[in-house]
Order: structure tokens, then sequence, then C-alpha cells
């Protein structure tokens, strides 16, 4: 059955390629951002309900993070507005071990909507597309808590199971947190990724507030360096955040996705062989 969907977040990491997913699928999908017609801006409530309009699920990134202020209010107004559309159902992309995270989930748990919530690991994608790039780029990645053990997970998996809980109700009501297939540190990660592209990286462990400084010295927005100290502090310190889940292959049919294939397919773009004033 053809559904019309609203993507919010279409254009991001994990958003433009849910869009591409359930295209593919044939349904009937508006890409919920800034730029689309009808605007979609998490800042402005007013635009919830023409985004929402005639649409029968969405899938729902908050930007930047479940944990900044605001984020629960925002939430809360957003199903309830889907609520009043008509919406079967909704689905939410959570943060593995944000307690603040947690409590978005409950609102959509407790929406009276239809829902599957998705807690997803760090993105391998973090390397590739956002934030740790440029230090890749640079040849020297420096950051706080070397001893974490993380399961990386990658987007195209996140967007797969997105697209495939989306549509299909058996997973309605039910969290599924997604995660690579093993944990690594990373020291590990930027040593996979020096060796598929053959480049010298270097990684130094620093402390969580000499990272905070860092972003501070370099610029970056207090309330961005709140959310990546916050990330790190709290997400990666919990040991319960370094398991690994199954999840990918019980929704999907299929292992997660290994670093070291993303590393193999990802270097054969050339993404990691520009200099940092290219980007």
């Amino acid at each position: 059955m053809k559904e019309n969907i609203l993507v919010i977040g279409g254009t991001g990491k994990t958003g433009r390629r849910v869009v591409e997913g359930l295209t593919q699928l044939g349904h009937n999908v508006r890409i919920g951002s800034r730029s689309a017609a009808p605007s979609f801006e998490w800042n402005d409530p007013n635009t919830y309900a023409a985004a929402l309009k005639g649409m029968d699920r969405a899938y729902i990134v908050y930007y930047p993070d479940l944990a900044v202020p605001g984020a629960r209010k925002a939430v809360q107004t957003l199903v309830e507005a889907a609520l009043k559309e008509g919406l079967e159902k909704v689905v939410l992309l959570s943060g593995k071990g944000e307690k603040e995270a947690e409590a978005c989930e409950d609102i959509v748990a407790n929406s009276g909507l239809n829902y599957t919530l998705v807690r997803a690991s760090w993105f391998n994608q973090n390397f590739s597309e956002s934030f740790l790039l440029d230090p890749i780029l640079a040849g020297f990645v420096a950051l706080p808590m070397p001893e974490a053990k993380i399961p990386f997970v990658d987007a195209d998996d996140i967007a797969d199971v997105v697209t495939k809980v989306l549509v299909d109700d058996t997973f309605n009501g039910q969290t599924i947190t997604v995660t690579g297939p093993r944990k690594m540190t990373f020291k590990e990660v930027v040593a996979e990724i020096a060796k598929e592209t053959q480049q010298k990286i270097a990684f130094q462990a620093i402390s969580i507030e000499a990272y905070g400084q860092a972003m501070k010295t370099a610029g970056l927005p207090d309330d961005y360096v709140w959310l990546f100290t916050y990330l790190f502090k709290e997400v990666l310190g919990n040991p319960d955040n370094q398991e690994v889940s199954y999840d990918v292959e019980r929704v999907l049919g299929r292992k997660a996705t290994d670093f070291s294939a993303f590393a193999k397919k990802t270097a054969a773009t050339g993404i990691w062989n520009q200099t940092v004033s290219s980007i």
C-alpha cells in the first residue's frame, strides 16, 4: 500500500537515505525542512501542521539532538499536531543511552499514535560527513574518552531499519537499538581509516575539558560545545551504551555493516583524500 510519509530532516545523514529508500518502494515522500514547501522548522511550531497535513506517517529527527533544551517541548507539540492531523504512525530517531532522549521517547510512546523508536549508536558517518571529517583530513584527531569501546553504526543501516519499520506495522510499539557488529575505540577507528586511505593520521587522547576549550577556541557556539561535551561524558562514559545490539539483523535479515567495510567503501570515494581547505 502506498503511504504519504513526512521525513523530518529529509536532507540530513539518515533522512536523505530514508527518503531514497521510501521513494524506491513507491511511497509518496514529503521532506520536512526549512527550504521545503511547505516549510518545516523545529523552532517554529506554526510550521508543523502544514507539513503534517495529508500525511499518513512521519519520521522524526530532532536537530541537533534530543538532549538539547527545548527538544521535549518541540516533540510534544509535534506529536500533538500529528495526532490532530490524523497520522497513523511515527518513528522517532533517538540516541542510545541518552536520558533526555528517553524522555522524548516517552512522549512519543504516550502520544496515542502508533510508533516505533529507533535508538542509534554513534554514526560511522561522523568521520566522513560530520564534525570528525576535518580532523581526519588534517591528519590529527584529538578526542576524549579514548578507553570507550563504541559499536559505531552505519547511517545506511539506520536508514534501512527506519524505512522498514515506518511501513511495517509488526514493529509497532517496539524499541529498536541499532549498532554496528563490534566495538571499537577512537584510536582503532582512526587506524582503520589511515590503513584504507594510506595516509598518516595521528590520534591523541585529551580530556573532555580540553576538548571543550578547543571547540570554544575554534569559535563554535556554546550550545554546540555543551552538546558534544555532554555526548562524550554522559553517553560514551556509560558502559551500557557500549553494548552491541543485533536488532539490525533482526529487522533486516542481514548483518549490520562492519566499520572496516564502511572505511573501505568510503575511502574509495576519495572524501578522505581532500585537503581541509577544499571542504
